[in-house]
């Protein structure tokens, strides 16, 4: 009899760890206390996985005190009463992640942090791809983990994971061969009893399990992560990355060039240093630069030829969704940051606009404190639309800070308020600091909705 395993959520982590299930000899079980999106149920049919939907239901599950392994969804949290109720059982519950893991022999690159992370996972999946290796890109970026191995002919070479703090709790044994730490501010604090040291902690699991022969590329500028490493300490090898400090020729690491201050040099071990000017990255703005630095080190610890990396860097094209271009109306731009669901996001968002801006902002909050945005918001921000059910707390930190303050109940409605509200060369920029569930979908649903009511001017 094949081993019996429980998967708790019917999305795109739940399917993808089943069909891997299936793929290995197990027989999966699906368990959605919701009612399933039906593009995911017909897969589990297609597939002749078993499933529930519209409430859990133990009768039918196999017993936890038979050794049952429980793959859970990022979205349930861990005091989720079922949760809580498998594991007083004996059961061993993982993530997508950590069960992809299990059962893949290559190298594999994470990356996690509160921002940034999908550009800097792109980055470095298209050096890897450009220099002609065999990879893929997975996790929290959209395909998951397991559905990638479940699918693929062939075990790629290495694999570029996004990985959340919610995909993270979820380990037990993921080791990455390189992981990329780009920073920790205030998300999420929600699902981690309002405190970043929790969250902190939960991003922290991404290099508990390496060894002296794996890397740590971290941002030496963040306060917290400097905690942490002072604290918690790790085995790996530290590759410090900042755009704060100069680097001296005899460090390791990446930072600002010694020599010129429009440049900045990668060192690693027993290798030509990299430098690259500033200004020839696709990427612009303080944020990006990060970005780039962080992907080129990781490039020079896998080995990748310095040319190889300069014209990757210089030749990436942006993110759906994260400060991305729509189109120009009657000279009013119109910018799509729909992905930036945290302050920390919009922050770097305002900070690169370089005309007026109305701005766009909303959803459910998750625990923000948005005292933060101020000094960017009375230099930048003329007006202020709310799109969202609730907007008391987004009203009443700006409400004295801006010229009007506007409700929106969709994309639609809060594209035009925006132009009519636009004079020539202002900017409308959608970068709501919130999730988009109240609404929408997801962040990319609000995104492609915002796109669709700016074509439609």
């Amino acid at each position: 009899m094949s081993k019996r395993i429980l998967i708790l959520g019917a999305g795109e982590s739940g399917v993808g760890s089943a069909k891997l299930a299936l793929n290995l000899g197990y027989t999966p079980f699906v368990s959605d206390a919701g009612a399933g999106k039906a593009g995911f149920i017909a897969e589990l049919d297609q597939a002749g996985i078993e499933y529930e939907v519209g409430g859990h239901n133990p009768g039918v599950w196999p017993s936890a005190k038979e050794g049952l392994t429980v793959v859970k969804s990022p979205g349930i949290p861990d005091t989720a009463s079922v949760v809580e109720e498998l594991r007083a059982e004996g059961a061993e519950i993982i993530s997508e992640i950590e069960f992809a893991s299990r059962n893949y022999s290559g190298k594999v690159v994470a990356i996690t942090g509160t921002n940034g992370k999908t550009t800097t996972t792109k980055l470095i999946y298209k050096m890897l791809a450009d220099a002609g290796l065999n990879v893929r890109y997975v996790g929290n970026i959209g395909v998951s983990w397991a559905r990638d191995l479940s699918e693929c002919n062939e075990e790629p070479e290495v694999v570029v994971v996004e990985i959340s703090s919610f995909q993270l709790d979820g380990t037990s044994t993921f080791k990455p061969d390189v992981a990329v730490l780009l920073n920790i501010t205030p998300d999420h604090l929600d699902r981690y009893g309002y405190s970043l040291d929790n969250y902190a902690q939960s991003k922290w699991r991404i290099t508990a399990n390496q060894t002296s022969d794996d890397y740590l590329v971290y941002n030496s500028d963040d306060e917290v992560i400097n905690e942490l490493i002072e604290s918690k300490g790790t085995k790996a090898q530290l590759m410090p990355v900042s755009t704060e400090q100069k680097i001296s020729s005899d460090s390791i690491g990446a930072g600002i060039s010694a020599e010129n201050d429009k440049e900045f040099s990668i060192h690693t071990h027993n290798t030509k240093p990299f430098t690259m000017t500033i200004q020839e990255l696709a990427l612009q703005g303080k944020h990006n630069l990060f970005n780039s630095m962080a992907a080129g080190v990781t490039g020079r610890i896998l080995e990748l030829r310095n040319e190889g990396i300069r014209e990757s860097l210089t030749n990436f094209e942006g993110i759906e969704h994260r400060l991305e271009y729509v189109a120009d109306v009657n000279s009013i731009r119109f910018i799509n940051d729909s992905k930036a669901t945290n302050v920390n996001s919009v922050w770097y968002a305002l900070e690169c606009m370089d005309r007026p801006v109305v701005w766009i902002v909303g959803g459910i909050d998750k625990g923000n404190d948005y005292r933060d945005l101020l000094p960017l918001v009375k230099d930048k921000v003329k007006h202020m639309i709310c799109l969202g059910k609730d907007n008391k707390k987004l009203i009443e930190t700006f409400t004295k800070h801006v010229e009007t303050v506007h409700t929106a109940e969709s994309a639609e409605e809060a594209v035009r308020i925006g132009y009519d509200l636009g004079m020539p060369n202002d900017l409308v920029l959608l970068s709501p600091a919130c999730a988009s569930f109240d609404l929408f979908g997801s962040y990319e649903e609000r995104g492609n909705k915002f796109k669709q009511a700016v074509r439609g001017l």
